[in-house]
């Protein structure tokens, strides 16, 4: 099983310890082979090269290369090779200058089989040349007459060769294992006895089939080949095992580590780093417009993509960091070891530099953005659960200010304490009935009769008092309340406008909408139900919708309010002149009515004449695409009169009432029913 987003071939850059490290190893390899092998005549070669023996077990030695045994929690493709029986029995057979020339044509051709790197098959080969010369060197030294004394060993010979062998475990491990720490960056003591218990049971159970092959070679050669049998069942075994374990700890689609896997290990790392007292970074990272191409080419191309952005992001980070897929179009960096935010934001810039490279896929190119968030411990947080909620806040403010990458601020994180209580509290006052509407009506500017009322939530908190929308609604909007809010919202609004309708008051109530409530699948059904269960005609509700909700999702939000329309309910614009809505978006809008911003309106007594003039024409489009408009928050007679000259048809604001409990508004209808004589009006 080969790992497709493995980094050990990337070359390790000049100079580096690692580089030297292997340029020193793989020098040393070499020259053993040929201080060894100088010893070898020309006729001794020839005679190897004729000899049958030689090539079954450079051929069994090559397919043990292929068909390494790993174990849990190695990489696909790693672990001691199932030609170590083959090589140790030609150190017992013909001595090490044979053994390391077949083993080092054997690693030669499995590496170029499998792909590596050439530097990778160099340092392999170096390795095995140096491990068998070790387990050369104890044989001669505690049996000198073993190789010349005959091809099978005796009884008593058996602990020299578990001597030998053990030699040749340690030489192998510590070879390798330094050279892994040096590629991930880890101490050497965090991975030199990781696993070394199985490491070593399976190098014990190899390494004692030498002498069978031994005294098999010593009946016939045709013997050897049946070897493959029983190691080819331990191989399966190991795989199978392997194969469980990767698919529990990776993803599918991409072959990333997935968030069991992530959690674990940013655990371990954590551990680490509190003792040696240093530093753990995680990024989040997600794929900007990514759902527009599943939409647009479907999931193929999706997943296909997604691989793609797999492979950059492994071949973007340091050696050792880990790359997660978290699920959909999010992903996960884990920095092991990291300073400071200037070294995550290195390594993130990285990152955004690599996604941005256009990818082409079925003869599109397509251009890749990130939002990256940034969490440190121990600076961020204490442990893996807050570290990754932290980079996760971090993330979405990225997103939301559109700045790709973003370190956690604590005075950005909508997550606070505070918060998170107020939520718990708010869920409580929902279950208990705290939520209470007040009306604020609303008048024609022609004659001041009340046209209608808008419904204004408040939390009657049971320390804090009563609690304007602003104390809680970004809660409402940010969590998973909002939902139960709208349905109190409209339960509660819709049960007083029908006793009103029992007491001859009709006029139309207005409630507002928020982006999810407007985005929300079920809003249609919920309405409906609330309508007939009040027994309250669609036209007496209107609901309000403000400009950022038309703009999070514009296609979305399109189609979520022709589905209201449907249902015969009022329709109207919020907040409009506040900066996110042009006039062009308004005409495709099946809205009757749009209510000016009180930040735009007041442009005509305080703004510039230029102002006047862009507020009036405003206006007098909304007028010619047939919908009414309403001056909100007019707070004087001055501004009234202004709004009713530039072709307002009504006005809300403290001018006229400030926000009535429920139980007033009946008394202040009645008394402002007959309007304002002419020449007092506005």
């Amino acid at each position: 099983m080969k790992d497709p987003i493995s980094t050990r071939d990337i070359g390790p850059r000049a100079g580096t310890p690692l580089w030297l490290y292997m340029l020193g190893t793989t020098v040393a390899g070499a020259g053993l082979l040929v201080a060894s092998s100088l010893g070898l005549g020309l006729g001794e070669l020839r005679g190897l090269a004729v000899e049958p023996l030689t090539w079954v077990l450079l051929c069994m030695i090559v397919l043990g290369e292929l068909r390494p045994i790993s174990m849990p929690g190695q990489a696909p493709g790693s672990g001691a090779p199932t030609s170590l029986p083959f090589s140790f029995a030609l150190v017992l057979l013909l001595g090490l200058p044979v053994a390391a020339l077949v083993q080092a044509a054997a690693t030669t051709v499995a590496g170029f089989a499998r792909g590596h790197a050439p530097h990778r098959t160099a340092f392999n080969a170096a390795q095995y040349t140096l491990s068998l010369g070790v387990a050369d060197a104890v044989l001669r030294l505690a049996l000198p007459g073993l190789v010349a004394d005959g091809p099978a060993p005796a009884a008593g010979e058996l602990v020299a060769v578990a001597l030998a062998g053990a030699a040749y475990f340690a030489v192998n491990r510590v070879l390798v294992v330094c050279a892994v720490a040096m590629h991930e960056r880890v101490p050497l003591r965090q991975v030199m006895f990781k696993g070394i218990g199985q490491q070593f049971y399976v190098s014990g159970v190899l390494i004692s089939l030498a002498p069978l092959v031994v005294v098999a070679t010593a009946h016939s050669v045709l013997y050897v080949p049946l070897f493959a049998f029983p190691l080819g069942a331990l191989y399966t075994s190991a795989m199978l095992s392997v194969k469980r374990d990767h698919q529990a700890n990776h993803d599918e689609l991409t072959g990333l580590a997935n968030r069991k896997l992530l959690t674990h290990r940013s655990r371990q790392e954590i551990a680490h780093a509190h003792q040696r007292e240093g530093g753990v970074g995680l990024l989040l990272l997600d794929l900007d417009r990514f759902k527009e191409v599943n939409d647009t080419l479907g999931h193929p191309t999706g997943d296909r993509l997604l691989q793609t952005v797999a492979y950059r992001l492994t071949h973007s980070v340091r050696p050792g960091d880990l790359v997660a897929r978290l699920g959909g179009d999010e992903f996960a960096v884990l920095l092991p070891q990291v300073g400071d935010t200037s070294a995550a934001r290195e390594v993130a810039a990285r990152l955004r530099g690599a996604l941005a490279e256009p990818v082409r896929l079925d003869g599109m190119d397509f251009d890749l953005e990130a939002s990256i968030g940034i969490a440190l411990f121990p600076r961020d947080a204490p442990d893996f659960p807050l570290l990754m909620q932290r980079a996760d806040v971090a993330m979405y403010v990225a997103k939301a200010a559109r700045t790709g990458v973003e370190c956690y601020d604590p005075g950005k994180d909508r997550n606070s304490t505070a918060r998170l209580s107020l939520y718990s509290e708010l869920r409580r006052g929902l279950a208990e009935g705290a939520l209470e509407m007040h009306y604020q009506p609303k008048v024609s500017l022609d004659d001041e009769r009340p046209v209608g009322l808008e419904a204004l939530a408040r939390w009657r908190h049971p320390t804090r008092g009563l609690l304007a929308p602003e104390e809680f609604m970004p809660v409402v909007e940010q969590s998973n309340l909002f939902r139960a809010f709208t349905g109190q919202v409209l339960d509660i609004t819709l049960a007083r406008t029908a006793r009103w309708r029992g007491e001859g008051l009709r006029l139309p109530v207005s409630v507002n909408l928020g982006v999810r409530e407007l985005l929300d699948p079920e809003l249609p059904s919920t309405v409906a139900a609330a309508l007939r269960e009040h027994g309250v005609p669609p036209e007496q509700l209107v609901l309000e919708i403000g400009e950022h909700a038309l703009i999070t999702d514009a296609d979305a939000a399109t189609a979520a309010v022709h589905r209201l329309r449907a249902l015969g309910v009022g329709l109207a614009l919020d907040d409009f002149g506040t900066g996110h809505f042009t006039l062009a978006q308004l005409a495709g809008l099946p809205l009757d009515e749009v209510k000016i911003h009180e930040s735009f309106t007041t442009r005509l007594v305080d703004g510039p004449d230029n102002g006047h003039t862009v507020v009036r024409a405003a206006i007098a489009l909304v007028r010619a695409l047939g919908m009414r408009a309403t001056a909100g928050g007019v707070r004087s007679r001055a501004l009234a009169l202004a709004a009713r000259s530039t072709g307002c048809h009504a006005a809300q604001g403290s001018h006229y009432s400030p926000p009535l409990a429920a139980r007033e508004v009946v008394a202040w209808v009645a008394a402002h029913e007959g309007g304002a004589p002419a020449d007092s009006r506005v």
